[in-house]
């Protein structure tokens, strides 16, 4: 049994923000993503991110589109990491971490995780990611997990006909194995907890295009660095993320319907100006 989702209510867990606020009070997000020819996936996460409501974001990409993506997006912070060891006093400043989108089962991307994954902050995990931890059998209390049917099927060693058959026990036994909370992506996707599975009610065809998950986890650790619980920030990420792909197909069409396409209905949404 799942327990279908509201994001009129779940959009109670932001409050509105003090006169007084300032960007330190809204976490600071640091992504590490974008190998080389993906630095795509790593502008829509920190876009997210950012257009969520994080108070700063940073972002740990290859060297080769380091600089562009800081001309693309003048906000995001942007490090070209050559070194692993370069990761680890930028780490000191974040609130919480997304690792994985545009990174590969590759020597840089997986080196790079091997450093972050040390860290104690709350991670949003995605692509690349988990390959780290499926084979190094990692179990935390502290991250999301965002896995598609075919990520899901190999953390869990098993046919994706497995895992769309029975989607709750799918996601129910990620959660199970790895640990924190795992949401299985797909047409009304699931979130686990320890004791409970959400499902959300929003979301269209139009949003299976590339781009959409790295979307997701930007906005599921923007919400993270604005004090939401790992719970809280899966919930209304997932039906942010859901219902602004519906603004955008009912507006555009859902064929051609792109990832970027949604960023200002999410921030819309979130203001509760639709």
């Amino acid at each position: 049994m799942s327990t279908i989702l509201s994001l009129e209510k779940v959009l109670d867990y932001i409050k509105p923000r003090a006169p007084d606020s300032h960007k330190g009070d809204f976490g600071h997000v640091m992504i590490l993503a974008g190998n080389r020819g993906m630095a795509g996936a790593a502008i829509l996460a920190a876009q997210a991110a950012a257009r969520i409501g994080s108070g700063r974001l940073t972002l740990l990409t290859h060297p080769n589109h380091a600089s562009y993506i800081s001309l693309r997006q003048p906000e995001i912070m942007s490090y070209g990491i050559e070194h692993p060891e370069q990761i680890t006093a930028l780490l000191e400043n974040a609130s919480t971490l997304v690792l994985g989108p545009g990174l590969i089962n590759d020597d840089w991307s997986q080196t790079m995780l091997d450093i972050a994954l040390k860290s104690s902050l709350p991670m949003v995990l995605d692509a690349g990611a988990f390959y780290a931890i499926h084979y190094k059998k990692l179990h935390r209390q502290n991250w999301i997990l965002t896995p598609h049917p075919g990520e899901a099927a190999r953390l869990l060693d098993c046919s994706i006909i497995e895992i769309q058959t029975n989607r709750v026990e799918a996601v129910q036994s990620l959660q199970k194995l790895y640990g924190g909370v795992a949401i299985l992506k797909g047409h009304e996707t699931l979130i686990a907890t320890e004791h409970q599975v959400f499902k959300c009610p929003y979301g269209n065809p139009g949003m299976a295009s590339g781009g959409m998950g790295d979307l997701l986890s930007g906005i599921l650790a923007g919400l993270i660095a604005q004090g939401l619980s790992l719970e809280q920030a899966a919930c209304l990420g997932v039906c942010l993320h859901a219902k602004a792909g519906d603004l955008a197909a009912e507006e555009n069409g859902e064929i051609g319907l792109l990832a970027s396409d949604l960023l200002p209905y999410l921030q819309k949404l979130l203001n509760k100006k639709l």
